[in-house]
This record gives C-alpha cells, structure tokens and sequence, in this order.
C-alpha cells in the first residue's frame, strides 16, 4: 500500500525571513545590470552626478546668459510697460507667440525659473563635495618623496662630504621660512604649499551661489514700478500712484516707504551740433522730498545714474518728454477736458505722439490724436511734419478728430496712449482729406458741424521716474567682490611640491632636490635655484638638469 506525499506548498511571502527576500532583490538588480537595464537608484544617481557636474554648471550658466538677451531686446511689461504696448501694437503678428513664449516678463518665466534653480542646484551640487575633498586636502602631509626625483622635470643633484641629517634639517628650515608644509620621513624632506588655489576656485563658485541668491531675494521681496510725472506735480509711494508696478512674490504693501516728493525744476542740455544734434546730452530734476510725512521737506537734484536713496528706496530719473497743454471745449461751450498731455517720443529728436479723450464732450463724444513737434519743419519729400530739434524752438501739435463712442463706458481698463477708433468716425473735409489740426501754442480752432473746439494753451515737460527696492542687492555686491577675491586666488596662487632627498653613496653623501608644479606651466627652476643656495654643501654653481 502505497504512502501519499503531500505536496510541496509556496510559503506565504509574509512569512519568508528578511533576508531572504533582501538577498532576492539584490539578485534581481544583479541580473538587471547585466542585462543593461537600470534601476530606479541608479538612474537617480546618474542624473545627480550629470546635474551636480561642473560641465553642467557651466552649460546652464551659458544658457542663462543667453536665456537673458531677450529680456534685454525685447520690451519687457515689467520695466516699460508703454514701450511694451507699442512694440505689441506694433507686431500684431509676433505677439501672440511671444506671449505664448512668456518673451514680455522674460525673468519671470516658467523656463528662466527652472535655469535658475537648476544652476543653483548645480553649484550646490559641485560646491559641497569639493569642500570636502578640499577639507581632507588641508588635513593631509605632504607626499612622501618619489623614488627616482631626476625623473621629474626640474631637479638637481651634488655631492657633499656632510651628513645626510645635516643636510636635510638646514632644508626643512629653508622651506619652512618660505611658508611650505614640511615633513620629514625616510631620509627625505616633502614640502607642498599653494592650498589657498583651490580655496579661491571654491570662493569663486561660491561667490556664483551669492549672486544668484541676491537676485533672488530682490526678485521676491523687492519690487520696481515707474510713474510719469509732469514738471510741477507731485508723487506719493503708494500703489495707486504708479503707472506701472511689479512685485515681487512676496513682496507685502507695507515695506514700502512712506515717501512722497515734487518736481519742482527739470533742466536739459541739448547737442547742438554733429549727427546727434538735437538729442539730450544730460537732463536733471530738481526734487522736494519727504521722508515721512511728517519729516522734514529737503532737496536732492536728481540725474541719470545717480538716484535718490530712502531708506531701502531708490528713486531714478529714467527718461522725459513733453506735456501739451490741451484744452477741449463741447458744442456747448463747457470745457470737456484741460490740462498737460502727456505725448510719447518717437525719434531723438522728441517727436512725440500722444491722445486725447473727452468721454463727456455734448453732442457726442471727442477723441484727438496726433503727433507734437517741438522743433517743427516740412519735409517736401515725405510731405509730412518732422522735428528738426528735441528742443521747443517752434512747437506745434498736429491732430486727427474722432467722434463718436470712445469706449469708455464698458467698464474695461484703458491705456492713456491710446485711442480706441473701433466705434468712432475720423471728421474730414470735403474732399474726403482728414480733417487735421495744426496747432502753435496760444491758438484755438473751431471744430466743425457745432462739436466745439480745441486750443492748444502751451508746453510743460514730464519726466519718467523708476522707483525700486532690491533686498538683495548688497548680497549680491558682496557675491561679485567674492569672485574677484577668488578668481585673483586660482590665477596667482600657483600649488608647488618640493623634495629634498640625502642619502650616502659611497664615502660621501648625494643629495637631490626636485620640484613640481602642480597648476602645469609655471617655472621652478627658480625655486630650486634659492633652495640649493640655501643648503650647506651645495656647490656654488651646482649642477642642475631639466629633463624635456
């Protein structure tokens, strides 16, 4: 009769010892390396040596670089949003895909933040093993002496009746004096100087990581706005006096300062001559200032490039241009809109175009259009007004007329410099010729079919100002003296090793000195020169070699 076996179960994977499902795993990624497949760790370990690698860091750098040129061709929203909307007005073509691009708000991009934090990653990545292996360097004896030093590229040998122990005291002294790390051992003296190179090649990286951390801290507590001011107005830091205001992302309302300042002069110095004749050569304002408001008022003439500073304020006097003071009277006689308009320039000779809106002119609304000649002259060949001169030897504002609905009312925000003609009418003559006007200062004409009228009372001049806080910016001041200290320190710190071997040969003692530098390049010959002059026994034109 025959027995029945019981056949063999799996045990429960629950119930198998640790470390026989260790041992499977490893097994398995055993026999995936040699199937050439990688695994989840070594596939992170790979992307973090490509990421952290000093190639990386240089390649992202570069695109950095270049990732910023368009920021620098490109109106950007954020410094000159009126620049921006004409250059978008301009190419209604382009605009969408540089939209699509994010090309107007370059630095605040998706793909500029993700070079950014990719190149810090990166620095952080090569800076913090370096450090170590640096701090391990700094801990280490120098080497122990080669055994054959007339291999090396730069040594000498003599003969001396002089003990070895006398002879390689006197050497350590020597190199110690000239600040080497000395050791003696088996009959040889090792000397290495030169540390401080390497330091300045991790300062220098370091000093990359500072930078890139001010600009940061600017970027997200900072922020920069621009407002232009008509000469005679005023200003007072608060949102809703700029024309423009970009914030940082963490940027909170209550850092701002509480000041406030009037324009009170502005002068400009025209070029009178050359090619460049009628552009500014200098500009300045003369500026009221309050810290607080209830600080005491003071005054600062402000000029390009050297703003004025409040607190963590800076205020800066970017651009000017001109005012038209335009006053427009309805159909029945009420003055609809008066007051300093102001007119964008064109050319470098402030030509400049600029608009006007009367939402509340009777019996239908008025919008004006055109261009202001400081300096005006005709040009036969183009038979169209030009400015001679940037300055106001002869204006002259010339305008288009439009009536109708200057969509005002619909409740949507509007630009200031432009005019919205989808529902208007442009007045013409008879002819069908638009209906122009061509205005000196002191003049009013009469608009046709009862409008109204325009008169245009005069000029004054606006000046654009950029007001900015930058949290980081000493930080990163601190990041480029920083690279410049390092980058001094890897160009002219040269890391030398220096050997000293005696030993008897015979009735006398043969002593051989080598040295090495370690940066490739540098001449040592001059080192051995004022180390053989420094031993006891050297001959006085001792011998010396240089292998090729």
């Amino acid at each position: 009769m025959s027995e029945e076996r019981e056949e063999p179960r799996d045990e429960p994977q629950s119930e198998r010892p640790q470390g026989h499902a260790d041992a499977i795993e490893r097994d398995a990624d055993r026999d995936r390396r040699r199937s050439g497949e990688l695994t989840a760790r070594e596939m992170a370990r790979w992307t973090w040596r490509q990421v952290t690698s000093m190639r990386t860091a240089l390649v992202l750098l570069l695109l950095l670089a270049l990732a910023a040129i368009p920021g620098s061709i490109i109106p950007q929203s954020g410094v000159d949003s009126l620049k921006t909307s004409r250059w978008q007005a301009a190419h209604p073509q382009l605009t969408p895909i540089y939209e699509r691009l994010g090309l107007f708000a370059v630095y605040d991009s998706p793909w500029f933040s993700a070079i950014y934090l990719l190149l810090m990653l990166s620095l952080v990545g090569c800076i913090v093993p370096r450090t170590f292996v640096y701090a391990r360097a700094l801990r280490a004896k120098p080497p122990a002496a080669p055994r054959n030093l007339t291999r090396l590229p730069d040594h000498a040998t003599y003969d001396t009746d002089l003990a070895p122990v006398d002879v390689l005291g006197p050497a350590a002294d020597a190199l110690r004096r000239r600040r080497y790390r000395v050791v003696e051992h088996d009959g040889a003296v090792s000397a290495e100087k030169g540390y401080l190179r390497e330091a300045g090649n991790l300062l220098f990286h370091l000093s990359v990581l500072v930078v890139l951390v001010g600009f940061a801290l600017g970027g997200l507590f900072g922020y920069k706005g621009g407002v232009i001011v008509v000469v005679g107005g005023g200003f007072s830091n608060n949102l809703s006096q700029y024309d423009d205001f970009v914030p940082g992302s963490l940027f909170k309302a209550s850092d701002m300062e509480p000041f406030s300042f009037d324009i009170d002069d502005f002068n400009v110095d025209f070029l009178t001559s050359g090619p460049r004749a009628g552009m500014a050569r200098e500009f300045d304002s003369t500026l009221r200032y309050r810290t607080s408001p209830t600080a005491p008022e003071q005054t600062y003439d402000l000029k390009v490039n050297h703003p004025l500073t409040i607190g963590d304020t800076e205020v800066f006097l970017i651009g000017h241009g001109y005012a038209p003071v335009i006053t427009v009277r309805d159909g029945n006689g009420d003055e609809v809109y008066s007051g300093p308009t102001v007119f964008l320039p064109t050319d470098q000779s402030f030509a400049s175009f600029g608009v006007v809106k009367a939402p509340g002119a009777e019996p239908t609304q008025i919008g004006l259009e055109g261009e202001f000649y400081p300096t005006v002259a005709f040009s036969k060949q183009t038979g169209s007004y030009f400015s001679a001169f940037g300055d106001t030897l002869d204006p002259l504002v010339s305008l288009l007329v439009y009536t109708g609905d200057l969509g005002m009312d619909s409740g949507g925000s509007q630009s200031v410099y432009a005019l919205d003609k989808s529902r208007t009418t442009m007045l013409t003559k008879k002819n069908g010729a638009p209906y122009r006007l061509d205005l000196r200062p002191g003049q009013t004409t009469k608009l046709p079919n009862g409008l109204g009228s325009v008169s245009f009372d005069g000029v004054q001049r606006w000046n654009k100002i950029q007001i900015s806080q930058t949290p980081g910016k000493e930080i990163a001041l601190a990041g480029v003296v920083l690279a410049l200290i390092g980058l001094l320190g890897s160009l002219f710190i040269r890391p030398r090793r220096v050997w000293v071997r005696a030993r008897q040969d015979g009735g006398s003692t043969l002593v051989e000195v080598a040295a090495l530098d370690r940066s490739g390049g540098g001449d040592v010959a001059v080192v051995i020169t004022e180390l053989m002059s420094a031993l006891p026994g050297a001959p006085a034109h001792h011998p010396k070699e240089k292998t090729s």
